[in-house]
């Protein structure tokens, strides 16, 4: 099968395209024929070993996966043969076929593609579970997204006005904006203007946000945290930026806030069930056309070192996939 393997941390330049053997199952487990390859910030992160976890080396790029089960490892379910999943993959997902335990393969609805399904399980899941289990985020109330023009904000945009919310889109490039606009926020703003904070008042009826989606941090996190009205919530989703913030916690005790941490990850891992009623939710809400989770582009695989290396630049617009077929 072809694969991209990563043999040393850097540029992904340097990342190697190479025949390896298929996979075969082991008890439990069953093996993905690759339709396409969600990436993420943090796969480019992983890559140039510049993440707080480094994957040992070599190991392939990539997390989530969608594709068809071809082979079944003993004891997985026959009725698995044939099927079109999608999961995540700690062991990569830029390769023909990857083999994973069958547990942890989602079925796709039929009006979901592959591409789609590839990259919808980490941006939709982090972003319904953080606005609603975590922001608590109520019908009318107004959301504010930073880096709202990337694959992590774009979900969000989408999932927020599924729940009936007014969005404002931060973003750093005309592109970005109109992207984010074209995914259904109402305003959109360049934050990296100095004085952004002062240009969302006449945006906003001079009314404070509600919450705020912060998957950036650096020095944007504490003007936003500045934009809440009393008894907002500040999500904390990442630090795309690059710097973890240092927020004056007077401003908490001011604004009667809360700054709240969005770790979905941790929630399944801590509670492995409580995806399900997420998945059932999202997978509800792209059935009845309530959320569109299409990603912005998809690219050959020999285009995956320049996808990450625009996601390393944070260059990429919407979630970028990798597809597997023409």
């Amino acid at each position: 099968m072809k694969a991209i393997r990563c043999h040393n941390y850097g540029a992904p330049s340097t990342l190697t395209f190479e025949e390896l053997p298929d996979p075969e199952p082991r008890a439990g487990e069953v093996v993905i024929e690759t339709e396409a390859a969600g990436l993420g910030y943090v796969d480019a992160l992983l890559v140039a070993g510049r993440y707080q976890v480094k994957t040992p080396l070599p190991f392939i790029p990539g997390s989530e996966v969608a594709g068809k089960i071809v082979a079944l490892g003993e004891g997985a379910p026959e009725a698995l043969l044939g099927k079109r999943v999608m999961a995540l993959s700690p062991r990569g997902a830029l390769a023909g076929r990857i083999a994973l335990p069958a547990l942890t393969c989602i079925p796709v609805p039929d009006n979901i593609s592959a591409e789609a399904a590839a990259g919808f399980i980490v941006s939709y899941c982090t972003a319904l579970y953080g606005l609603e289990e975590c922001g608590k985020l109520r019908e009318g109330e107004t959301l504010l997204v930073l880096g709202a023009g990337g694959g992590v904000g774009m979900a969000a945009i989408d999932i927020a006005k599924a729940m009936g919310a007014k969005v404002i889109a931060a973003a750093s490039s005309e592109e970005k904006r109109k992207a984010a606009l074209d995914a259904g926020a109402d305003i959109a703003i360049d934050y990296t203007n100095p004085d952004w904070r002062k240009e969302l008042e006449p945006l906003t009826g001079r009314k404070d946000v509600d919450l705020v989606y912060d998957p950036v941090g650096g020095d944007f996190s504490e003007t936003a945290l500045r934009c809440l009205a009393p008894g907002g919530r500040h999500l904390v989703v990442g630090f795309a930026a690059g710097d973890i913030p240092r927020i004056p916690l007077n401003l908490a005790l001011l604004k009667r806030c809360s700054i709240v941490g969005v770790d979905w990850g941790g929630h399944i891992r801590a509670n492995p069930a409580a995806n399900i009623p997420l998945m059932k939710t999202l997978t509800n809400w792209v059935s009845e056309g309530r959320i569109h989770p299409e990603p912005a582009a998809s690219y050959p695989l020999a285009e995956a070192p320049v996808v990450l290396q625009r996601l390393l630049d944070r260059e990429s617009i919407g979630k970028p996939v990798i597809r597997f077929r023409d």
